[in-house]
């Protein structure tokens, strides 16, 4: 299992920041590196407790579908989407918030496993960690200019 730790400074308001997260429009937005877009379930707007999404994106030369559902949900500091159906073995995105003074702190947990065995873990080892860390860094920049310019 692979454990990825973000952390981003944003000032702006929690629900703010928290809504930005969970809206699809705003992910396609900052995901346009990978063509990514939502095919299914909720395609637009806030995605909420027990409600999937479907990503279509090209990562590694290849489009990948990616369907994910709101597992947990407690209004403005947490919320966790899982992998229902996907390339992983298992993939869970736990995002965290809090409020210090006049920002919001927002930090990614992600753990995954990747399948295939040892090859599986070669290929995480040698590309796919760093290409994750780096989709959620573009992703977490984009939040953060959307959420302190309204962009």
């Amino acid at each position: 299992m692979t454990t990825i730790h973000l952390r981003t400074k944003i000032k702006a308001p929690i629900k703010n920041v928290f809504d930005a997260s969970r809206n699809i429009d705003v992910h396609q937005q900052s995901a346009s590196q990978s063509k990514e877009k939502a095919v299914a379930g909720i395609t637009s707007g806030l995605i909420n407790l027990n409600e999937t999404v479907t990503w279509r994106g090209k990562h590694f030369g290849f489009y990948l579908q990616h369907k994910s559902r709101i597992t947990v949900m407690n209004f403005y500091d947490y919320f966790v989407d899982e992998m229902e159906k996907g390339h992983f073995k298992s993939f869970k995105h736990e995002h965290f918030f809090e409020e210090q003074n006049d920002f919001t702190i927002m930090k990614d947990q992600l753990q995954y496993e990747t399948p295939f065995g040892v090859f599986g873990k070669l290929f995480d080892v040698l590309f796919l960690k760093r290409h994750l860390i780096h989709f959620l860094i573009e992703r977490n920049k984009i939040l953060k200019e959307f959420c302190e310019n309204k962009i």
